[in-house]
């Protein structure tokens, strides 16, 4: 089966860091809403509307939002951020991720984010402009021109 994306597009050029951070906004706002729905359901009917804490509930957030996030990435390329901002991620050669280039995104971002955004930062002295979950993961994240259509 063949992962490449139906469209391709001469004039796709590689995503300027600002739109990637207005996505990343976008994006964050729905996870922080993800997040805290998802501890209020489990505090509620798993601990009695007590805090929930240790290491297996933070395996569960820490899992859910890879699912959250490799479920649009492998679907359609495009977070709903990502699709606001007209953004696609994609490999190398233009083709969707799949479940390895998916945990290798979502693993080194967390490193990257873990390094003060050492890794993030890495895109403005990049000459292609990739961060270290992109090099890590053969993706990279482009811009759709206008006339795209962003929804398959």
């Amino acid at each position: 089966m063949s992962r490449a994306f139906k469209e391709t597009y001469d004039d796709i050029k590689i995503a300027s860091p600002l739109k990637r951070l207005g996505a990343f906004v976008y994006d964050m706002m729905i996870i922080v809403a993800l997040l805290m729905v998802s501890t209020g359901i489990i505090t509620m009917a798993f601990n009695d509307g007590e805090a929930v804490e240790g290491p297996l509930f933070q395996s569960f957030l820490f899992i859910l939002l890879y699912v959250f996030l490799s479920y649009f990435w492998m679907r359609n390329g495009q977070t709903l951020g990502m699709l606001a901002w007209r953004l696609r991620v994609q490999t190398t050669e233009g083709e969707r991720l799949n479940f390895v280039k998916c945990l290798l995104r979502y693993i080194v971002g967390w490193i990257s984010l873990l390094a003060c955004g050492v890794g993030f930062l890495w895109m403005f002295i990049s000459k292609q402009k990739m961060t270290w979950h992109d090099m890590a993961s053969g993706t990279h994240v482009v811009e759709l021109p206008k006339n795209a259509k962003i929804l398959e």
